[in-house]
């Protein structure tokens, strides 16, 4: 009997044991029940983009370290072999026939536990052969130091798209950075006043005038709004255009225009080096933030970024976060995502660049027609041929070499004179760098008008137009080999536009596609304050303007409300109430939401300025509330002996 009973423990044994290697190589039921791992979702193979591979991309799994790829002939997950592991949220099989459709399965791992299989999707390895002497992209490289990991890059694609990060909640690293615009700024455009600076002459509307990117203005550490002698209470426009942060991890120097952004990282409060090469991602990412004309309050440094951020609900002002990132996020902290990601749950400015620099180096775009031209796979057109023969002839790709369009130096080209703008020089003190500035790249470069490091050229045709002349400036530095009157006949310009259009797009980032999709931003919904009707002029006929651009959402302890143009040093009454409290005979003595005076700074008839910071409660029986403001300033000249600004409206979120 005893025996009896050894034989039946031994077969429940062996059966145990072979349903444990089963699930371990046959990944349909590799997942037992109570498995704390979601199974991937958003799993994306390519269908024929490539000649020597399948790419495969699927949504970041929360508390997954990493990822095992299983592959078959057929929709049998029974069967699937197993092909690899990776710790990103992206892999690429080499080990394929062309032609083959294939399946693919993913399932999460943490080295105790596994999720149970994705949705399969079918991809297919084109057949041709990669043109002699070309060179497809490859992903990025990334410091030892600052691996790419699928939950880093998913934290930092959450932080570079919260606008918490910036000192008015207005501005994320996203608002000027867009993949549909190529990931430059939408909203900067030669002519637009919203996006002028006036330049090194201080002058708008002068010939020197730079088209960049608005950011904040200028505030202080309390929240209150101040004057700026340039740009008043707007929001103060960049320097330089801001250039895309696509495919930017592949430069083996310093980025911005400038270069300036150093491959060494030194943590931003201990200058302590951390990485010592192919960082400048990480570099690059740790200077707008604490920018007083990007990103920042006057003085605001690393420490009051890392804290605002600790303190900030992740993407709270975002709509249309995608699915897979607002499934990973849940109802996590900020602490929360840092534990997962670096093991405490420290928030520290080191940890927001390396998290920030990881998500910019997964957004490689090598689904260009031009890479398809590369593998083999499909031809360019007729006429982008022969405008990439054209490129090649006139020495265009002296400095836009290569599979990015760029060798990442700096040179002057002569957009604007060199005591304008001293460029690179700036950063080497080397004469033969004055007015340089970084060669970008050419991907998706259609997308990202206007150029150049001042914006001043409005299209792709504008920019060949300035090459066939020969650039506008002359100086001792610009390479004339290169740089010279082209003579480029009608066809030979038509082909070259044609070249650097279609070819260079990758459709993925036009459509804002996986990996390019992104949340939506508070200052792109129709959350924002709305400005409307009619104020009363005071001193000058001038109206006084109300400055209302903060998010109204529940819990914000600085929901800044600014005025400007109004009589210097008078009093100035805000109201917001329930309904529009008009302009009647007499300023309002109450408002059920607000109601503060404040003296306005400075002098004149319409040199006065002011803020007034308020706390919208963390209170949810708040949300849909709409409240009606305006500013009442006591003026003399004005009907009624008082100004009004304009009404404006918000709705809390």
């Amino acid at each position: 009997m005893q025996r009896v009973k050894f034989v039946i423990l031994v077969c429940f044994v062996a059966l145990g044991l072979f349903g444990y290697l089963a699930g371990s190589h046959f990944s349909g039921i590799a997942q037992s029940k109570g498995s704390d791992l979601a199974s991937p979702t958003g799993v994306i193979a390519s269908d024929g983009d490539y000649s020597n591979k399948i790419g495969l991309h699927w949504d970041t799994i929360r508390d997954a370290t990493s990822y095992r790829i299983y592959r078959n002939t057929t929709n049998n997950s029974s069967t699937a072999v197993d092909v690899g592991t990776t710790v990103a949220n992206y892999y690429f099989d080499p080990t394929i026939v062309a032609g083959q459709t294939y399946f693919y399965w993913i399932r999460a791992e943490n080295g105790t536990t596994t999720s149970g299989l994705s949705t399969p999707d079918q991809g297919t390895r084109a057949i041709g052969d990669i043109v002699p002497g070309e060179e497809p992209l490859t992903p990025p490289p990334a410091p030892a130091g600052n691996p790419v990991t699928a939950a880093k890059a998913y934290l930092g694609k959450t932080l570079f798209w919260d606008e918490q990060m910036s000192s008015t909640r207005t501005v994320a690293c996203g608002t000027c950075h867009r993949p549909a615009k190529g990931g430059s700024d939408p909203r900067t455009a030669v002519g637009d006043n919203r996006s002028r600076n006036p330049g090194p002459d201080g002058q708008f509307g002068t010939l020197d005038d730079i088209f960049g990117s608005p950011g904040v203005p200028q505030n202080y550490a309390d929240g209150n709004y101040g004057f700026n002698p340039v740009f008043g209470m707007r929001e103060q426009v960049t320097g330089r255009k801001a250039p895309s942060y696509l495919n930017a991890g592949y430069s083996p120097v310093g980025l911005f225009w400038d270069g300036r952004a150093l491959d060494e990282f030194r943590d931003q409060i201990t200058n302590t080096v951390l990485l010592t090469d192919t960082a400048s991602l990480e570099s690059q990412s740790a200077g707008p933030p604490v920018s007083s004309a990007e990103m920042g309050h006057q003085n605001r440094d690393w420490t009051q970024v890392a804290a605002r951020i600790q303190a900030s609900k992740p993407l709270a002002l975002a709509t249309n976060i995608p699915t897979g990132l607002a499934a990973w996020i849940g109802t996590r902290t900020y602490p929360e995502l840092f534990q997962e990601v670096f093991g405490t749950s420290d928030v520290t400015p080191a940890r927001i660049s390396m998290a920030i620099a990881t998500h910019e180096r997964t957004l490689f775009s090598d689904t260009t027609p031009l890479d398809r031209a590369i593998y083999g796979i499909e031809p360019l057109t007729t006429q982008e041929e022969l405008g990439r023969q054209v490129f090649r002839g006139v020495k265009c790709d002296f400095c836009h070499a290569g599979p990015l369009g760029t060798n990442h130096n700096f040179f002057n080209i002569g957009v604007r004179p060199q005591e304008e703008d001293a460029g690179r020089f700036n950063v080497t003190n080397q004469e033969g760098d004055r007015s340089a500035f970084k060669t970008p790249n050419l991907r998706n470069a259609d997308l990202r008008g206007p150029f150049m490091h001042n914006g001043g050229l409005r299209t792709i045709e504008d920019v060949v137009d300035f090459y066939d002349r020969g650039g506008d400036f002359d100086a001792p530095n610009i390479p004339r080999g290169v740089i010279h009157a082209l003579g480029l006949s009608t066809g030979d310009r038509a082909a070259l536009i044609a070249f650097l259009k279609r070819p260079m797009t990758d459709p993925r980032v036009r459509d804002e596609l996986p990996p390019f999709d992104r949340p939506h931003l508070y200052t792109e919904s129709n959350r924002t304050p709305v400005i409307s009707g009619r104020g009363r002029p005071g001193s000058k006929f001038t109206v006084p303007e109300a400055v209302v651009i903060a998010p109204p959402i529940i819990g914000n302890p600085n929901f800044t409300i600014g005025i400007n143009k109004g009589r210097g040093g008078a009093q100035a009454t805000l109201v917001i109430a329930d309904q529009d409290p008009g302009m009647g005979s007499s300023i309002p003595t109450s408002g059920s939401f607000a109601f503060q005076t404040i003296t306005l700074s400075n002098s004149g008839p319409v040199g006065g300025y002011g803020s007034v910071g308020l706390a919208i409660p963390n209170n949810a029986a708040l949300i849909g509330h709409t409240y009606y403001g305006r500013w009442y300033v006591k003026d003399l000249r004005a009907i009624g002996g008082f100004s009004v600004s304009r009404l404006f409206t918000f709705t809390v979120f």
